[in-house]
């Protein structure tokens, strides 16, 4: 089995390499940003083919927040049948997601911190480099979160939508009506419609404006 990884720390991508080779793969590139891993890929891909994993961190240079994420997504897009193993200290949902979507074959995603034993690691490596899946069950659990979330929201009629992100920046029923060029009726109508969908029933404890509005950032 033929591995690339793209991790930006030189001792921890050194390690990775010697510990994946002491396990029979073939490290054929070990690189340190998301634009040098996209390519490293393509001229294996010219030459010897495809590698069959790709061992990637979330976060490396430029800016340290998304790009080996991005650059994996990129790869799976132009290049299917390479698996992509993100291992990270974070999920980052919407590339995440858009990596798990994209198929369900060969990709997988692990926490750094909470990979237990090296053979864990290393049969998580093999499993996604020959068409299987390896994630996190935390990975997995914020996912589904999101969706969730994302379900609730797309239940909401695009009037709502704008009514609830007005809500966001703090306006009252009065702004938000003169903002839409709507009675203020109509804004009171649309704000119970919302609470409704968003199952916030009416409560002496809990504020439902705010927990509109928190719903709808978290989304």
């Amino acid at each position: 089995m033929r591995a690339v990884i793209a991790e930006d720390s030189v001792l921890l991508r050194e390690g990775l390499t010697r510990l994946l080779t002491d396990r029979g793969l073939e490290v054929v590139a070990g690189v340190g940003d998301g634009e040098a891993l996209v390519r490293a890929v393509e001229e294996l891909a010219a030459g010897d083919g495809v590698p069959d994993v790709a061992v990637v961190d979330v976060r490396m240079p430029p800016t340290h927040t998304d790009e080996g994420l991005r650059a994996a997504v990129r790869l799976r897009q132009r290049y299917p049948d390479l698996g992509v193993l993100v291992l990270s200290q974070y999920v980052e949902e919407q590339y995440a997601t858009e990596l798990l979507a994209g198929s369900s074959r060969g990709v997988g995603y692990l926490l750094k911190d909470r990979v237990a034993e090296v053979r864990e690691f290393t049969d998580a490596v093999r499993r996604v480099a020959e068409g299987g899946t390896a994630l996190d069950p935390e990975v997995v659990s914020q996912l589904l979160g999101r969706s969730r979330r994302q379900d609730v929201l797309a239940a909401l009629t695009p009037r709502e939508r704008e009514v609830l992100g007005l809500m966001a920046e703090g306006r009252t029923n009065a702004a938000i009506a003169a903002a839409l060029v709507v009675s203020h009726g109509a804004v009171e109508k649309h704000v119970s419609n919302i609470f409704l969908k968003l199952g916030l029933a009416q409560s002496d404890t809990d504020h439902r404006r705010v927990l509109a509005v928190l719903t709808y950032l978290n989304s």
